[in-house]
């Protein structure tokens, strides 16, 4: 039985200045922005090259806003990705060289955190 990751929650406090952040800084498609009705905004975003979205908004989780923490997106090349981020305004870490990968690390507005992993090849 195949199982595919499709859509992770992102608990935020401003959704309108969140998606901005998501959009315009890091570079995430917007396919869907719906209210549904005042209780239920639906925001969903793309990386670019991704199979699986995220979902912001209001009335999407419980989670309080900031508490997701390590979502993981694969890079082919840290550098050029730190570079773009911080080209493009938002504040990532250095390279983090690690045996089993390359990192990048920064977090939105509210603090949730991301990692950004370049693959190394196994020798």
């Amino acid at each position: 039985m195949d199982m595919k990751i499709e859509l992770v929650a992102i608990p935020v406090t401003d959704v309108d200045r969140a998606k901005a952040f998501y959009v315009d800084q890091v570079g995430f498609n917007a396919d869907h922005d719906f209210q549904v009705n005042e209780t239920l905004r639906f925001v969903q975003l793309t990386p670019p090259g991704s199979a699986c979205s995220i979902v912001l908004g209001t009335g999407v989780t419980e989670m309080p806003p900031g508490s997701q923490k390590g979502v993981q997106m694969v890079i082919a090349d840290a550098d050029a990705a730190r570079a773009e981020l911080i080209g493009r305004g938002v504040e990532a870490s250095d390279v983090d060289v690690q045996d089993w990968g390359r990192f990048v690390y920064f977090s939105d507005p509210d603090g949730n955190t991301w990692a950004l992993q370049q693959m190394v090849p196994q020798g």
